[in-house]
């Protein structure tokens, strides 16, 4: 079981030690040229200063001076330097914290981007560490149950928390967007998932967030954990007064 009280008490005391990452790919399934997706997009955001970072195929494509029509038979090329890119800020942030949703296999996750940098480069990734990870779904799931919402548990967790972001796509309309070369698109939508859980993170912190479940217990965890410090600090007003009208009565009525 996860420990979430832990883990969000030390996002909301220590956020510089965390990283939120998302990323876009091709189809995840049999329908690609090749055995493995291709990665279109990572977007990273350091949870301090919510900076966003992107490694992006339109923006390295045109760093290159590839055009739209040519990306495809240049992608080894344009896939291999965003990997390096990203690598090289893996590297740089490897003892921080990632916080990311479902990426978990090689099909989707680390160890599919991992072997994607393998493949291209034909060197060993930078590692982001097993216990540096924490999957957000899973925290939730931990914090309020695992009905906390219906799956698609993403795309139904941004409906009832203020609604889906214009730029979101669902897996099957980014493996749409990526046939149509789209690649702003796809980025676009990798961009608005990473805001979006950095939102969610803020709302569960505050015992805020609005989900789905109807366990009693998880129903009364959010409201001592939303009203704790209100009544914490009723408690200690009234112990205060209570002192107060004792000092004063013992004043006026001296033994």
């Amino acid at each position: 079981m996860i420990d979430y009280k832990r883990i969000l008490k030390n996002v909301k005391l220590h956020p510089e030690e965390y990283i939120i990452i998302h990323y876009s790919c091709q189809s995840l399934y049999d329908d690609n040229e090749g055995l493995s997706p291709r990665i279109t997009s990572i977007v990273v955001m350091i949870l301090c200063n919510r900076q966003t970072i992107s490694f992006a195929t339109h923006a390295i494509a045109e760093e290159l001076g590839i055009l739209r029509d040519k990306v495809i038979e240049n992608y080894d090329l344009i896939e291999r330097e965003l990997l390096e890119a990203f690598y090289k800020f893996v590297t740089e942030n490897k003892e921080k914290k990632w916080i990311h949703w479902n990426m978990n296999n090689i099909t989707y996750g680390f160890e599919h981007i991992e072997h994607r940098y393998r493949k291209l480069t034909l060197k060993s990734a930078p590692v982001v560490l097993v216990e540096n990870r924490i999957n957000l779904d899973s925290l939730f799931r931990s914090k309020y149950g695992n009905d906390y919402v219906q799956k698609p548990r993403m795309a139904q967790l941004m409906d009832i928390n203020g609604g889906r972001h214009r730029h979101f796509l669902t897996g099957p309309e980014e493996v749409n967007a990526f046939k149509s070369l789209e690649f702003i698109k796809m980025h676009n939508s990798t961009l608005c998932k990473v805001n979006f859980f950095e939102e969610v993170i803020e709302l569960s912190i505050k015992g805020k967030l609005n989900t789905k479940s109807k366990q009693l217990m998880v129903i009364f965890d959010r409201m001592t954990e939303s009203r704790a410090p209100r009544i914490i600090g009723g408690i200690a007003g009234l112990i205060g007064l209570i002192s107060s009208i004792v000092g004063i009565y013992q004043a006026v009525f001296p033994k």
